[in-house]
């Protein structure tokens, strides 16, 4: 079942916590998320699923920034989520999608517990110019049964757009990081 908008604002502050809530973003059955002022894409020509992959930063200017087709653009929402006995999920707004531009390519669906920013994987059809601040998304909420185990795992607690970290589930015991650690701000230590 899905929780309808009555019931998401119900549980507020309990099962349900969203930092930045505005009632105006309230819909019938989810809530709209806004689009932070900063993007990132990757750097590398080809991407290797087993290691970090080298990422830049870019900034939405006021008068917006146009994305283009063929590349991904790794984005996040202004608000942070967290949630408790329930599923979160996200999905495009039907007036971004029309725009032929996807939110998500397809990480839409949270784990009961998940606490933090939503890493949005957006992708243009065609040529399309993005804002900050724009509601670019809908949280939605799905009851769960049974024994619930909350998410714990390497996106928990998130502070800021999450790139790919598949590469510490590939990590083989010790392996030493065959690339060069160079500070573009968004490394982790390894281990953590």
């Amino acid at each position: 079942m899905i929780l309808s908008g009555q019931e998401i604002q119900r549980r507020l502050g309990g099962d349900i916590v969203i930092e930045g809530y505005d009632p105006a973003r309230l819909n019938p059955n989810s809530y709209n998320l806004t689009l932070h002022d900063e993007l990132m894409v990757y750097e590398e020509v080809v991407l290797d699923m087993a290691k970090p992959n080298r990422v830049r930063r870019l900034t939405i200017p006021e008068e917006g920034i146009v994305l283009s087709p063929n590349q991904l653009y790794l984005a996040r929402t202004v608000e942070r989520t967290t949630t408790h006995n329930l599923v979160p999920q996200i999905e495009g707004r039907s007036s971004i999608g029309r725009l032929g531009l996807f939110v998500h390519v397809t990480a839409g669906f949270g784990d009961v517990g998940f606490s933090g920013y939503w890493t949005l994987e957006m992708f243009a059809v065609q040529p399309v110019r993005i804002y900050a601040g724009v509601p670019i998304c809908q949280i939605f909420y799905h009851e769960i049964t049974g024994e619930i185990t909350e998410y714990a795992s390497k996106y928990q607690h998130n502070r800021d757009i999450q790139p790919s970290l598949l590469f510490e589930e590939l990590r083989r015991g010790d392996e030493a990081d065959p690339q060069m650690p160079l500070n573009f701000g968004m490394e982790r230590p390894v281990g953590r």
